[in-house]
């Protein structure tokens, strides 16, 4: 008999399942056992473009990672993360400063080698080395050769999807934006988010990744999730071959 998280199997009816209440796990025994979903989708884009949200429903959603029947602490990590620094709105893996460089490339060599350690589980990661490096280029006008890392992601399964949406939807978006923002004043100026929509796309385009482009304009949560499931479906990107 075999143990392991409900997730892990697609199109399994869990109600059909023992139970084991004790440890909170589904117990199945390997007959009943299918393919595991394991994908690993990396969020790219600028702010504005809804990756946030789209990630929670990813990880939650059963075409990605499996029927449930309770909720379950599949990994969703951001390079957004400002854990550099003591204080709100500090530095992270994507805004570090020069003198942290060492520190913030042992931090992907660190998360390449987990992900190496683990490739057999869902991997969501909301924002990475494209934002860092568009980041680095405006703010220090410094890029980063990131190729290394990609040929690690990409025998992983690692897929880019690259959040964008018209430079005219960016004002209603702004306008959802800043009744929940903790630092309104971030948003004030529009146009640093076209321009570095702009980039991000030229980035992305140096990628040997799988990558899909996805027009959230619309605002559909929804609709964005189901279409990064169908894509990932078609190209094989939510299972990993032995």
């Amino acid at each position: 008999m075999e143990v392991e998280e409900s997730s892990a199997i697609p199109h399994l009816h869990t109600s059909t399942l023992p139970y084991n209440a004790d440890t909170s796990i589904l117990v199945y025994t390997t007959h009943v056992m299918g393919k595991k979903l394991c994908p690993k989708i990396i969020l790219e884009g600028t702010r504005l473009t809804l990756k946030t949200d789209i990630a929670f429903a990813l990880n939650e959603h059963p075409r990605i990672v499996g029927p449930r029947k309770y909720r379950y602490h599949s990994p969703l990590i951001s390079g957004e993360w400002c854990a550099f620094t003591n204080y709100p709105w500090g530095r992270g893996l994507i805004n570090f400063n020069a003198d942290e460089e060492e520190r913030a490339m042992e931090t992907y060599q660190t998360w390449a080698r987990l992900f190496e350690l683990l490739p057999y589980y869902s991997w969501i990661v909301d924002r990475f080395h494209i934002s860092t490096r568009a980041c680095q280029l405006q703010e220090r006008n410094k890029d980063y050769d990131f190729t290394w890392l990609e040929e690690r992601l990409k025998p992983l399964g690692f897929r880019i999807v690259l959040c964008v949406r018209t430079p005219e939807s960016f004002e209603a978006a702004r306008a959802e934006r800043v009744k929940v923002s903790g630092k309104p004043s971030q948003y004030d100026d529009l146009e640093v988010f076209v321009k570095e929509q702009d980039l991000i796309r030229e980035l992305v385009e140096d990628s040997i990744l799988p990558v899909h482009e996805l027009d959230v304009s619309d605002g559909s949560i929804k609709g964005a999730v189901e279409e990064i499931a169908d894509w990932l479906e078609k190209t094989g990107g939510l299972y990993l071959e032995d």
